[in-house]
C-alpha cells in the first residue's frame, strides 16, 4: 500500500445538543458537536418533537393565528 493514502482515523467524542454523547472513529477530528442523534430523532423514537433554534414555528403561529376564525 502507499503511504499518506489514506486519510488520518480519530477516537471521536460526538456530543448531541440532547445531551448524548458516544465514541465512534471519524476522519474529521476528536470532537463533534451535532444537532440530532439517534436518541432524539424522530424516526428512532416514535414521537414528534419540533426543534425550533431560530423561532420559525412561533413566527408562524403568530402570522396565520386569525386564520382559524
Amino acid at each position: 500500500m502507499k503511504k499518506d493514502l489514506h486519510p488520518k482515523v480519530y477516537e471521536t467524542q460526538v456530543r448531541c445538543a440532547c445531551g448524548y454523547e458516544f465514541v465512534t472513529r471519524t476522519a474529521i477530528g476528536p470532537e463533534l458537536g451535532i444537532e440530532i442523534c439517534s436518541h432524539c430523532h424522530p424516526f428512532f423514537t416514535g414521537e414528534q418533537r419540533f426543534i425550533d433554534s431560530a423561532g420559525r414555528i412561533d413566527r408562524f403561529r403568530k402570522k396565520y393565528a386569525g386564520l382559524n376564525k
